[in-house]
Formats: structure tokens, sequence, C-alpha cells
């Protein structure tokens, strides 16, 4: 069976970490959130590991939740909503307080849960092609386990926005709220990413691991314990919800969900 996630390591250390779901634009499901949580138990444990990439293969970086897989899990019972919930939670956490320097390459759509591992990386650079989303509310969801990561990277007056209406913006904006600090012709993504690896490994390791754990410790995405609890049951409930079943109902059917009303009906 085809990987979900490919992770690779060089001799100096740059070990790229790929998103290999290209058929389903990358979507993620079970098998590629525990592949991503194993990839950076794999990273924390080879102490020779100096940086991460994160790439997608295809067209597009990560197109958010394959909502096929959601649609099983809802129909399944709290136990295993709230499983799902919480390895979801925790792969980005994992990702984003891996103690090297992260650096995500995207190219196409970024939607849902990418937004969310894109605001987990410390340095992201996008193609001039990238499209970005946060969509859950558009199925009847909300995408509350990755706030904290967004809110560190856009602030809540962008949050209260784009997690609301949904709305598909594109690199520049992108780079305008702070989810992205470049954008670059796609032909040049790669270019751009070994320019900003060349500059990381310029300097001390130890230094790097201290600098950003001490810059996540002013973080919201510093959460404690409770906070995550709370979290992950919210986003599991919301899940099970009949907002969501509509939702996810009208993606499958390909209609507006019940809840829209064009402009000028009665």
């Amino acid at each position: 069976m085809t990987r979900p996630v490919l992770i690779d390591t060089d001799a100096r250390g740059i070990v790229r970490v790929t998103l290999n779901r290209p058929a389903v634009n990358n979507a993620y499901n079970g098998a590629m959130i525990d592949a991503l949580i194993a990839g950076c138990a794999q990273v924390r444990a080879t102490p020779a590991a100096r940086v991460v990439v994160l790439a997608g293969n295809g067209r597009h970086f990560q197109a958010g939740a394959d909502l096929g897989w959601l649609d099983d899990v809802r129909r399944q019972g709290a136990g295993a909503n709230q499983d799902a919930s919480e390895r979801t939670a925790r792969a980005v956490w994992e990702l984003n307080t891996l103690p090297i320097p992260t650096v995500a390459l995207i190219q196409g759509g970024c939607f849902g849960g990418g937004t969310g591992i894109a605001a987990a990386c410390d340095v992201v650079i996008a193609a001039d092609n990238a499209m970005f989303a946060i969509s859950e509310t558009r199925w009847g969801m909300a995408a509350t386990i990755i706030f904290p990561q967004l809110a560190d990277a856009i602030g809540v007056r962008q949050l209260r926005r784009y997690a609301q209406t949904g709305e598909r913006f594109g690199a520049e904006e992108a780079r305008r709220i702070g989810l992205v600090h470049e954008v670059v012709p796609a032909a040049e993504l790669e270019a751009a990413g070994a320019r900003v690896v060349e500059a990381l490994l310029k300097n001390a390791p130890r230094a790097n691991a201290i600098t950003k754990a001490g810059v996540l410790r002013q973080a919201w995405a510093e959460v404690h314990r409770g906070h995550f609890a709370a979290i992950v049951a919210e986003h599991a409930a919301g899940r099970q919800s009949d907002e969501a079943a509509e939702g996810l109902a009208s993606f499958h059917e390909k209609r507006e969900a019940s809840w829209y009303r064009p402009a000028g009906s009665n």
C-alpha cells in the first residue's frame, strides 16, 4: 500500500516529510494522521536531524480532511470521534513543538487542517498559485483544534474573519495576514526553501531549539492539558452534530447546504 507520508533524511540532517495522497489532493485521513505522529516521533529520536522540510506530492499541498473519512468517523460512536479528534490535534501539536526548525513549501490548495499544518511550521513559503481557506464551517463543523496555531500565525482578528466566512484567499493575502512568510513563482518554490534551509543550518542547533521553545512559551499554541482536552472534546462532538451531517451530505450530493438562502429567495 502506498505510504500516506514519505520521510527521507539526507547526510546534512535535512528531513523531508512529504504528504503522499495526491489522488485526493493529500486530504488527511486516519492513516495520514498516524503517519505524521510517527514521523514527528522519528524526528525527535534522530539526534542528527537539523531541519524538517514539509511538502505535498502532486498539484496541491493539503486539501484538509478527507470528507469521506470524516463522514465514516461521524457515524461511529462518541469514542471513535474523540479518538480521531485527539489524534488530529496531537499531530499538529507534535509538528508545532518539534525541537528543530520546520519549513513548509505550499503549492495549490491548502484548506482546512492544511492551514493548521502551515501555521504549525516555523517558516512557510508559498507558490504564487497557492490558495487557502479555513473551510470547516462550510461543512457544519469548526476548526477549533487548530485555532491555537492559527491564532499565533494570523492573529485573532484575522481568524475571526476567515474561520467564519470559510472564504478562499490567495498567497499574497496569506502573506499579508501572516500565514505565509514569502511568495515565489511556483517554479522557484524548492529553491526558495533551499535558501531558508541553508540559513537555518548556519545556526547552532541547540540555540535554535532554545529559541523556538522560548517563542512557543509566549504563544497561544502552548496550550495546557485541560485546554487541550476541552478543544478535542468540542471538536469531536461537533463532528456528530446535525449540522455536520447536513454539511457532509451537501458535499457528497454536490449541492448547497440547507442553511444557505441565496439573495432574492423568499
